[in-house]
């Protein structure tokens, strides 16, 4: 298993670490062009993850609903909530496998970071055709040494992965969610709880590794939180053009029914004339 993961992650990424550093002699400016192609590669899985996460979080006043409305019933409470993820389309195990995926590419990039920007640096696992650089200098824009805890970048990855959590957070429950969304859930307990939780951690485990490895998890999380930035934003413009959409077509429908209800010119003259011969 160990190799089977070293050949088909940790030698790939390494050697285009390696690669890239011979081209572009400056490990932050290549930790960034790495950053931007794991995140283009793994894009599709992300945008899953992101639209899964959000249909859960849109359903929570809902399912609290069915936990008060069911209470103590938890066969009828198992029944009505797939119904619900049914109905809505929604799969409460979409947004964690994508994140499964994610982990073993991360736990590569962890190692490729440790060996190129440690203390040994080792280029045993160079393919070929990728020039041996002899020394890998982890200095990055002449003062930043990346092979060196950063206080700066781990707090910069902490404030990216709150920014991250915090948008995927419900501003406020919607109205036909009724009285079972004033009530909060221990899942919402919990997504509070893990909104300050997470970034913290982030931040005590960035100060552990080297700076290098500090600036990747910035640089990733930032970029996941633009593209659901921009997931989200486009969901809530399609949202409010379907609205427009059923109010132009409810107003219309209700204008044609208004002029079908109004007698025409013809039918007017009509009765007037039945109503003269009646006389």
């Amino acid at each position: 298993m160990r190799e089977l993961f070293q050949t088909i992650l940790y030698e790939p990424i390494f050697n285009l670490f390696v690669g890239l550093y011979n081209i572009i002699p400056d490990v932050g400016i290549v930790i960034l062009i790495i950053t931007l192609a794991i995140r283009i590669v793994l894009y599709p899985m992300t945008k899953k993850s992101i639209a899964a996460q959000k249909s859960m979080t849109d359903l929570q006043p809902k399912l609290e609903e069915l936990k008060i409305k069911y209470k103590g019933d938890q066969q009828t409470l198992a029944q009505e909530t797939m119904k619900l993820y049914k109905e809505n389309k929604v799969n409460p195990l979409g947004s964690c496998l994508p994140i499964l995926v994610q982990l073993p590419v991360f736990i590569a990039i962890y190692w490729v970071l440790q060996e190129g920007l440690g203390s040994e640096q080792n280029f045993d696992t160079l393919y070929s055709f990728v020039k041996n650089p002899g020394e890998i200098k982890t200095i990055s824009l002449g003062f930043i040494d990346l092979g060196q805890k950063n206080i700066i970048l781990a707090a910069a990855a902490g404030l990216a992965q709150y920014w991250q959590s915090k948008m995927m957070q419900s501003k406020k429950p919607p109205k036909e969610a009724g009285e079972g969304a004033k009530d909060e859930s221990t899942m919402s307990m919990v997504n509070k709880q893990m909104l300050y939780f997470m970034p913290g951690l982030t931040f005590f485990i960035g100060m552990s590794f080297p700076g290098g490895l500090a600036l990747y998890w910035f640089l990733s999380t930032l970029l996941t939180a633009l593209q659901q930035k921009y997931m989200l934003s486009d969901k809530e413009k399609n949202t409010e053009t379907k609205e427009e959409k059923k109010i132009v077509e409810k107003t219309i429908e209700g204008e044609v029914e208004e002029i079908k209800d109004k007698p025409t010119e013809t039918e007017k003259k009509a009765e007037e004339t039945k109503e003269n011969n009646n006389t």
